[in-house]
């Protein structure tokens, strides 16, 4: 297989070109047409790989692409999971080549989508062309639940799932969309923190104010926005809000050992950051604060005059953009129920305060002991002679504790990203020495299924 696989590699890494040259933005209106685009490119490439049954299902909002192969009777069934939407490339001054004209340079491809997700997705497409090629059939059948929402959440795949069991029923559920722990070490991400994101307007006067006729006499909304803001934190780094600390899990010794045994050193990751320090609640190391620990941050402010020169005002108007990660029992609503509790409660005199909840995710957790799990991670010993670990992710997939619940199947997390690529940043990349592997190691879990 390796050797089909370099063969074929120049090819390969044309048409995964061709679908990162799509500005499928699931975020922005003005790429409304692109993201339909990129359904329909996807559509077109199960179509070319013998797949089955494709269709470009319409949603309320971005569309989903459906496949399959069913034709390996007695054997598992492996739903395949990825996403042909990107992130905004901006700011845009920061690439060092065009985010949506694809360049290979030190062995690694660069435009936004590379690693997440079209270049991970790209793997399995090729992984089956390429059985397909040796066999004239699949090891196992397959069918491909592939969206255009995931970068906002997937608000639309979820009544799709519910809607849909019998036709999305597998024996796993396999996705890469996360990453190694470095460079040659590969990982089987075993939990996922929850999500939440919200919006937060303020408001005092009607309109801007001149600071020299009232400025010192009334309110000031920046000022009331920041005074919001730092309430939300104590001293300790610890989060603020009453009760949202319910439904964390205690951090047993047992725990901590097992979050200890990934590999991390601080001294190169400030190092790599340009950061003199590393931050966070007190008490934590920063594997714990990134991984099982729940979080909120302030991801934007905006408020008074951005532009160029001074503007004497005083703000009548500001906001912010707010986000959770969440674990164990928390639950996203409640935490922003809880939120925004907090900010009525704390708000300056003379202030109003809006919130809105933009995205919603649960947390959730897999056992790295189960057997879809352990195959996937002999196929990487077998690939990268590497046995890979099992850490707990900190970011977000919404999807997955759907699938997992609703399906009630494991959920394989197969990744073939790495930390260093840039996901959501300027100059986002991948090495496509995972690329090549990443095609070897699906086509051996497949088969050894």
């Amino acid at each position: 297989m390796r050797e089909n696989i370099y063969l074929h590699k120049d090819r390969f890494l044309e048409e995964l070109k061709d679908f990162l040259r799509i500005p499928s933005i699931s975020s922005l209106s003005d790429h409304e047409q692109d993201v339909h685009k990129g359904a329909d490119w996807v559509a077109a490439a199960l179509k070319e790989i013998e797949m089955e049954n494709v269709e470009v299902i319409e949603t309320e909002g971005h569309p989903i692409v459906y496949g399959d192969w069913l034709h390996a009777k007695g054997k598992p069934t492996v739903l395949v999971y990825g996403h042909y939407d990107v992130q905004p490339a901006d700011p845009f001054e920061l690439w060092e080549s065009e985010p949506f004209s694809p360049t290979i340079r030190d062995h690694k491809i660069y435009a936004r989508g590379a690693t997440d997700d079209k270049g991970q997705l790209f793997i399995h497409l090729k992984a089956l062309e390429l059985l397909m090629a040796e066999h004239g059939s699949l090891p196992v059948n397959v069918k491909f639940c592939i969206e255009g929402e995931e970068e906002i959440a997937s608000p639309n795949l979820p009544p799709f799932i519910h809607e849909n069991v019998e036709k999305l029923s597998a024996d796993a559920v396999l996705i890469s969309d996360t990453s190694f722990i470095e460079k040659g070490q590969p990982a089987i991400c075993t939990s996922l923190r929850g999500a939440l994101a919200m919006k937060v307007n303020v408001w005092t006067a009607n309109t801007d104010l001149h600071s020299g006729s009232y400025g010192g006499g009334v309110p000031n909304a920046i000022h009331s926005l920041v005074r919001l803001l730092d309430s939300l934190h104590d001293e300790s780094g610890r989060i603020a809000v009453e009760s949202f600390y319910e439904g964390v899990p205690t951090v047993t010794e047992q725990l901590r050992e097992e979050v200890a045994a990934i590999p991390f050193n601080a001294e190169t990751t400030k190092a790599e950051l340009g950061l003199d320090s590393l931050y966070g609640e007190e008490g934590f190391t920063f594997q714990e604060r990134t991984g099982i620990r729940p979080t909120l941050e302030i991801n934007g402010i905006t408020g008074g005059f951005q532009g160029e020169g001074i503007k004497t005002i005083v703000p009548g108007e500001a906001s912010a953009k707010i986000s959770c990660r969440l674990v164990g029992a928390q639950d996203p609503q409640k935490i922003y129920n809880l939120i925004k509790q907090h900010l009525e409660k704390h708000k300056q005199e003379g202030s109003h305060v809006i919130t809105k909840s933009m995205i919603q995710a649960k947390p959730v957790s897999l056992n790295s002991q189960e057997a879809m799990l352990q195959k996937a991670a002999e196929a990487y010993e077998k690939v990268y002679g590497v046995r890979p670990l099992f850490p707990k992710e900190g970011g977000s997939i919404p999807i997955v504790e759907v699938f997992a619940r609703v399906l009630d199947t494991p959920v394989v997390l197969m990744g073939f990203g790495l930390p260093s690529e840039n996901l959501h940043a300027p100059n986002e990349h991948f090495h496509i020495d995972n690329f090549t592997k990443g095609i070897e190691t699906v086509c051996e879990y497949l088969n050894s299924l």
